[in-house]
């Protein structure tokens, strides 16, 4: 395999560390970036920078957020009794385009699997059930109808179920194997509003 001088192959790969981005994708990155003006690398360079430092994780949901509460947990407008459990931040925004969910969200930050040494000590889950107040009348689990994301839900709904609030699941208008981040939104919408009590 032909090899780049040294500037460019670190760079190609710094791309290929990427989820998803592979050889190929990361020499055209690597091509991209070197055809850019000084003053373009230097925005790119920037706006890295910028996202990995001006941003957190809000201290109630553990949603992204350039603050220490984010704009949804905030939002008097948001029905504070219905919470909605997602496993990452791309969830949350497969959820908002939606525009009809008006509750608030939690994110547990990915799911129970042993195969891959995480555990429910791994995940937000702890936090969750210290939100859950007499205030509180629903969660839905919206985690991926994977085996890891049925394995999660189920634990979830296991420790909720004796707090006295109803726990709810996305309805399967979301095919096996598929993912939030990737479901179109009238599947999505369906999904929701054919949610059922675990």
């Amino acid at each position: 395999m032909y090899t780049f001088i040294s500037p460019i192959e670190n760079l190609v790969e710094q791309f290929r560390r990427l989820p998803g981005v592979g050889y190929k994708s990361a020499v055209r990155m690597a091509f991209s970036v070197i055809n850019m003006s000084e003053e373009e690398v230097d925005e790119f360079a920037s706006a890295l920078i910028s996202a990995k430092k001006d941003t957190t994780f809000c201290k109630i949901c553990h949603n992204i957020s350039d603050k220490e509460i984010c704009d949804i947990c905030s939002d008097d407008e948001r029905d504070r009794s219905v919470i909605c459990v997602v496993e990452d931040t791309n969830d949350v925004i497969a959820v908002e385009k939606v525009r009809e969910f008006k509750g608030l969200f939690h994110v547990l930050g990915g799911v129970i699997s042993p195969s891959d040494g995480i555990g429910p000590e791994q995940l937000n889950i702890k936090e969750l059930l210290h939100r859950i107040d007499a205030d509180t009348k629903e969660v839905i689990i919206a985690t991926n109808p994977s085996v890891e994301g049925e394995a999660t839900s189920l634990y979830i709904s296991k420790l909720l179920k004796p707090l006295g609030v109803k726990v709810s699941r996305l309805a399967y208008g979301i095919p096996a194997g598929a993912e939030l981040e990737y479901t179109d939104d009238l599947t999505l919408l369906r999904a929701l509003e054919g949610r059922q009590e675990i």
